[in-house]
């Protein structure tokens, strides 16, 4: 079994996922890679192995507290521990006013960015107490769980849920030296806010990219967000660097919401 620490990223086929865990696998972290999409799962597991990363891959659904837990323990099976955990796994859910919400959105939303962090908590936060070691919890929240945004409140409830989801577990799970903090991204230019962009032109009016536009001229520092700047937070919230802070939930957003 691995010597290496070992961090288990949810969501993590593509997208933000996909580059936190490149991050943390160049860091010299074993990577448990964790995705709903069994395809495009496989194929990055194989990418990470050909770049000569230490990387198994689980096919696993956040809302259901058995795959949560199944993850920890393929992990464990694996490499031995569960170190850092990362709840990333989040849907943007409906784009639409809040009188416009569908019920069955809602609940979709609901379930995989609170429900799917929830049971994220409970299953990592069980191995490390059994480890006795401590470990980190680090979970997506996002600049609409700072600020609520038009076209987007079911999505922002959720990530204000995981704000309060954040602060809640760090003070439970203090004693057993575990941190639990939160990385807030802002406009990134990732899938996510590709179909955010052609949703949000059914309802303000927009040509494709407007709506993307629009929502990133506010950034102090003039340009959208990448992967990689995600990924330089929770490198830091991985490491011991970060070993102080706890029930945090820290802002990566250019310049775009000032606490």
């Amino acid at each position: 079994m691995s010597k290496k620490k070992v961090a288990v990223i949810t969501g993590s086929a593509q997208g933000i996922g996909k580059g936190l865990a490149e991050r943390l696998a160049g860091e010299g972290f074993s990577i448990v890679l964790s995705d709903i999409n069994k395809e495009i799962l496989t194929g990055t597991e194989n990418e990470f192995r050909n770049n000569g990363f230490e990387v198994t891959s689980f096919v696993g659904n956040v809302t259901k507290p058995e795959d949560q837990a199944a993850l920890v323990q393929h992990a464990v099976d694996t490499f031995g521990s569960v170190d850092v955990f990362v709840n990333n796994a989040g849907v943007e859910g409906q784009v639409a006013p809040l009188i416009g919400a569908d019920p069955k959105a809602v609940d979709f939303t609901f379930d995989v960015n609170i429900k799917g962090v929830i049971y994220g908590i409970q299953a990592a936060a069980k191995q490390m107490i059994k480890q006795g070691t401590g470990g980190k919890i680090i979970n997506a929240c996002s600049i609409a769980g700072q600020q609520g945004f038009e076209m987007l409140g079911v999505y922002s409830a959720s990530k204000f849920a995981v704000k309060g989801l954040t602060q809640t577990a760090a003070k439970e799970l203090a004693p057993h030296k575990i941190t639990v903090n939160s990385y807030c991204p802002g406009i990134v230019g990732t899938g996510m806010w590709e179909r955010l962009d052609e949703k949000m032109m059914e309802h303000m009016g927009t040509k494709k990219g407007e709506a993307f536009a629009k929502f990133s001229e506010g950034i102090a520092l003039g340009r959208p967000q990448t992967p990689k700047d995600v990924a330089d937070l929770v490198s830091f919230l991985a490491s011991p660097n970060s070993d102080y802070i706890t029930g945090q939930n820290i802002l990566t957003d250019g310049g775009m919401i000032f606490n």
